[in-house]
């Protein structure tokens, strides 16, 4: 587990790797992230996209945390933010992964 990211970000549960550049010096990278399946995230509701709108203001709104813009986009398979404000598309706010909701509640 890498500590050097706070336990909100994508981040934090990622490992890291070292490798030597050819002068001996080493580098710490990384390890590949994922992004996880949305289908593994429990659906709370949707949010449709409009003119005014931005990721962090949407977070915030619904995940009471603006950093938490990263939860959205995995829950909708995008890897970029900027992807993901399209006006008129429909934004899956889910719990974290692994997370069990209740339906209809």
């Amino acid at each position: 587990m890498n500590n050097s990211f706070s336990p909100n970000s994508r981040y934090f549960d990622i490992g890291t790797r070292k490798t030597e550049s050819p002068s001996g010096k080493t580098i710490v990278y990384l390890q590949r992230r994922f992004v996880p399946l949305p289908e593994r995230f429990e659906l709370l509701q949707e949010h449709s996209v409009v003119e005014s709108d931005r990721l962090d203001n949407i977070t915030a709104k619904y995940l009471d945390d603006s950093e938490q813009f990263w939860r959205i986009c995995d829950a909708n398979r995008a890897m970029h933010p900027d992807d993901l404000i399209q006006i008129g598309r429909k934004l899956r706010i889910t719990l974290p992964e692994g997370v069990p909701g209740v339906r209809n509640a």
